[in-house]
């Protein structure tokens, strides 16, 4: 008991309070006892000898004129000796009642700190089995549940908080999963391709400075892809984590240099690329929210149809800031919405990292996203394409309210 005394668990605090309950409330009755013992107190029986008054005597002896009229008296007081008796009676059985009652409360007290260390331990049954539960679960069998039984109490709601926890985190180390995975095969292929040049080269005993040369082109452009995946990755992972500081940042101005900057394939695909930017101010990372925002774009751009159009807009719209881009292309599905922003999934029959592409902008876009608290929504157009608007919260930053006229979303 010293053992446990010392460890001060949630069950000793528990014993231990009721037993101060119980001792504060034994005490309450005694105080009442008494002030009704001592209100309920035998009266005391008096008994009063007149004395004559001034001016009159007796009929039999008249008075005398020359002595003095005598002060009136008090009337003397005697107790008849059966009050005194019962008095002194009643006196010895409220200090035999007080005395049993000091000793049968603190027998109870004693008594009631084992009563409420069993009470206590019923009642914390569910933590027990939360906490043994909880400790069995590790990442190998997260799709486990506590499964609380019972009535709809506190406990039953820490279980159901826990359980969908346990979800999150399940979700979490699934996607962690594929994503390593993926990235293993995105890596493989190039080093695979990489080291099939080689062989073929070096077994070539006639091979040319010119194969030779066009050999090591060919590595080169297989590196420089590599560099663009690892980045990428080392940009989703940076994002996922947090960002540092914040400072002032207008989406605008970010859009319009992202805009500005030259991409050969809105020429080659004919693509009419147009803006409408309003300030948008919020706080963030800057450099991060460039990437996000030339992520945007180049999905948009990669992602078209021929002579197809590109649109970027900025604003305010419900006093959160927010970036959206449009563009033209193929129809999509609302239920492969969600596949895009996954890193390295396919879309339809065709893999997102082919053709030189590493899969990884739109995950990296709700990275970044996240990263700021923004909130990422992807409409499908009915003629095909896809809407993304990324909405910030609200910030200090942000004092001037939307244009009149302009367009509200939610």
């Amino acid at each position: 008991m010293t053992r446990l005394l010392s460890r001060r668990t949630v069950r000793v605090r528990l014993a231990l309070l009721y037993a101060a309950i119980f001792l504060l409330l034994g005490t309450a009755v005694i105080v009442v006892i008494v002030l009704a013992t001592r209100s309920t107190s035998p009266q005391v029986a008096v008994t009063a000898h007149p004395q004559p008054q001034p001016g009159t005597g007796s009929p039999l002896r008249p008075p005398r004129a020359s002595l003095p009229p005598r002060p009136p008296s008090v009337p003397s007081i005697h107790v008849l000796p059966s009050t005194q008796a019962l008095v002194q009676q009643h006196t010895a059985d409220v200090n035999r009642i007080l005395l049993v009652a000091w000793i049968v409360l603190a027998l109870t007290a004693i008594v009631s700190i084992p009563l409420g260390w069993f009470a206590a331990g019923r009642m914390l049954r569910p933590v027990r089995e939360i906490t043994r539960r909880t400790r069995s679960i590790t990442a190998g069998n997260l799709h486990e549940r506590l499964a609380l039984d019972g009535p709809r109490d506190e406990f039953t709601e820490l279980g159901e908080t826990l359980d969908d926890l346990l979800a999150r985190l399940q979700r979490s180390f699934e996607a962690q999963r594929r994503f390593v995975a993926n990235a293993s095969h995105e890596l493989r292929t190039p080093l695979t391709v990489e080291r099939t040049l080689l062989q073929v080269a070096l077994a070539d005993p006639e091979a040319s400075s010119a194969t030779l040369r066009a050999t090591c082109e060919e590595l080169l452009a297989a590196g420089r892809d590599q560099e663009r995946l690892l980045e990428a990755m080392l940009t989703l992972a940076a994002s996922e984590s947090g960002i540092g500081e914040r400072e002032p940042v207008d989406l605008a101005d970010v859009a319009a240099r992202v805009v500005a900057k030259p991409r050969p394939e809105v020429d080659a695909g004919g693509l009419s690329v147009t803006s409408d930017l309003s300030p948008a101010a919020t706080t963030g990372d800057h450099e991060l929210l460039e990437r996000m925002l030339a992520n945007l774009l180049d999905n948009a751009v990669q992602h078209n149809i021929p002579a197809g159009t590109v649109h970027v807009r900025t604003g305010v719209a419900d006093g959160r800031p927010f970036t959206e881009v449009t563009n033209s292309g193929l129809v999509i599905a609302p239920d492969e919405v969600p596949v895009l922003f996954e890193p390295f999934r396919r879309f339809g029959q065709q893999r997102v990292g082919d053709s030189g592409r590493q899969g990884l902008g739109l995950s990296i876009v709700r990275a970044i996203a996240n990263a700021h608290g923004a909130t990422v929504n992807a409409t499908p157009g009915p003629n095909g394409g896809l809407a993304i608007v990324v909405s910030f919260p609200p910030s200090a930053a942000v004092a001037d309210p939307p244009a009149a006229g302009e367009p509200e979303r939610s």
